[in-house]
């Protein structure tokens, strides 16, 4: 089954394959070719996704400026619309250029009438403008995205500048990032579910581009190095429909936010002259899998300050990777072999200092013994008593991270401690990159009782993604409890198998297994998917959406 098929709904037509997720884009035409739904039907291409473009407005333009628009008739637009109503209808809706209050509000009709049948996200591109800067919307067109847009928006991609004007603020007041989180905060307060302002419109000098997420699972910049082109026309449409593609294929928002900024990046290495001004961008396949594309993340407001992964010979592989939560377990699992592993020690709700002490007693005790049998040892959670008592790293959920301040996680990294971090969603992916561990947990590979989680099984597929995709060593975690399991997880190419239940009451008989069947893995050339498959389900936000459009109506 191909990634497109894995997420497209089952709508199976006389024994033929499913057909792939269906996204509308209302938007203008380009006779150039760059930009609006040219553009639009390139991205959704290189995602394998249906798209049905729909005319809001021809324009006339090459690639140095817009010399004339004209908005379609807003009986032509709904003809349009009640059409592929009847036959195709959408996952996902998107606009672009669109012309006038009377066309906003249908658009805004329309997807309450679809959501009264089904979730449908919608996407917005404000196209409240053209960079050469001719003028797309009035005063009364951006109000009317305010009152009937972002209360219904799953996500928007405005640039700095188009938020600003939606907002109705003063241009002239608000600097470049300074301001940027703010923006996205108060669009969020104004209905949108989820926001993402674009950056490669801001400071251009700049050697990354970094873009801000705010939305219901993260908030943060995602950063990629600028590629050095002249050649950008149609960012915007590729990257909101690119957003607007991976709803489609069951993303959630922050995810798909991800995605899109790997299929533009590859889109703008792609351009090319096309007239004497900025050439198009050309969105393609083959992104989805390109290392070099996988973006990092911040943990909070500060710009992304990249992180520079180690060459792989300086990261050897760890193997078997035992978990274990009792310090008196250390010594036997050691002496069955692992010479890496990890002691969870849950804190109680109210820990006190007798708690404290016997936590560093136990993991003083663990340390000694990993040295003695030349073990490397991750303590899970306590960082500050794993850098007092000399332990080798410590393991980081993501909850644990977010929960530090900018000058506790410098703090951790200037401490020498190996890094591992916990991750479930191409978000959390990302994250992680931006601080260079040790390595990144991919899980949970199958579903697991050890803990309960909102997160989808990564499944194998995944697995081999997370390996291929990520700057650090992949560990698998998650399921793992028997040695047929770990030898199929490590058949993906995974630089460790975590092992937690399956270690079992007696580790001289249980570890050997497992390592044996992670062995005869070694060698292996997995193939590498396009795409990973969604982590979360996106239903409880797509209801949410439906909520939102059935509150505020248009009259």
């Amino acid at each position: 089954m191909s990634r497109t098929e894995a997420n497209a709904p089952a709508r199976a037509v006389h024994g033929r394959s499913p057909a792939p997720p269906v996204v509308w884009s209302a938007a203008g035409t380009d006779s150039a070719g760059g930009a609006g739904l040219a553009a639009d039907l390139r991205a959704a291409d290189a995602f394998g996704v249906h798209l049905c473009p729909v005319v809001a407005a021809v324009t006339a333009q090459h690639s140095q400026a817009v010399t004339r628009i004209e908005p379609l008739s807003e009986a032509m637009l709904d003809a349009q619309l009640r059409a592929l109503a009847d036959d195709m209808p959408p996952q996902v809706l998107k606009t672009g250029l669109l012309g006038g209050v009377a066309q906003v509000r249908l658009v805004a009709q329309w997807v309450d009438r679809l959501r009264q049948v089904a979730p449908v996200a919608l996407v917005v591109d404000p196209v409240l403008g053209a960079s050469s800067g001719a003028a797309f919307a009035d005063a009364r067109t951006v109000q009317a995205y305010r009152d009937y847009l972002l209360p219904r928006a799953t996500v928007i991609t405005p640039n700095r500048r188009e938020a600003v004007r939606l907002l109705g603020l003063d241009a002239a007041a608000h600097s470049l990032r300074a301001d940027v989180p703010a923006l996205a905060q108060a669009l969020r307060a104004a209905g949108a579910q989820a926001v993402c302002i674009t950056g490669g419109d801001d400071d251009t000098a700049a050697p990354w581009v970094q873009d801000w997420f705010d939305g219901p699972h993260a908030r943060g910049w995602l950063g990629l190095p600028r590629v050095p082109t002249p050649h950008h026309h149609g960012t915007g449409c590729t990257f909101a429909s690119s957003v607007a593609a991976a709803l489609a294929m069951g993303f959630v928002g922050a995810d798909a936010a991800v995605l899109a900024k790997m299929a533009t990046t590859h889109a703008l290495r792609r351009g090319h002259a096309a007239g004497a001004g900025a050439g198009p961008v050309i969105a393609g396949p083959g992104f989805g899998a390109d290392a070099s594309l996988l973006p990092q993340m911040s943990w909070g407001e500060a710009t992304l300050a990249p992180a520079q992964a180690g060459e792989p010979s300086q990261r050897p592989a760890l193997g078997l990777y035992a978990i274990v939560d009792d310090a008196r377990r250390v010594v036997p699992v050691l002496a069955s072999g692992v010479r890496t592993l990890q002691l969870r020690i849950k804190a109680p709700d109210a820990p006190d200092a007798h708690w404290q002490a016997r936590l560093r007693q136990a993991v003083e005790h663990s340390v000694t013994a990993c040295r003695a049998a030349g073990a490397s040892l991750f303590v899970n959670d306590h960082w500050r008593v794993a850098i007092a008592t000399g332990a080798s790293g410590v393991h980081l959920g993501q909850e644990d991270l977010l929960a530090l301040d900018d000058d506790e996680r410098k703090a951790l990294r200037a401490s020498g401690l190996a890094l591992g971090v916990s991750s479930h969603s191409l978000w959390e992916l990302c994250r992680a990159a931006s601080l260079a561990p040790r390595y990144i947990a991919c899980g949970p590979v199958w579903p697991t009782a050890t803990k309960r989680m909102p997160w989808r099984a990564q499944g194998l597929h995944n697995l081999a993604w997370w390996r291929h995709m990520a700057p650090a060593p992949v560990v698998a975690i998650g399921g793992i409890l028997d040695a047929q399991r770990a030898a199929t997880a490590a058949a993906t190419g995974v630089d460790g198998v975590c092992v937690v239940r399956g270690l079992g009451v007696d580790p001289a008989v249980s570890v050997p297994r497992f390592q044996q069947a992670i062995a005869s893995a070694a060698g292996v050339q997995p193939a590498v998917p396009a795409f990973p498959l969604p982590s979360l389900d996106p239903a409880a936000d797509q209801g949410a959406a439906v909520r939102r459009s059935i509150n505020s109506g248009v009259g």
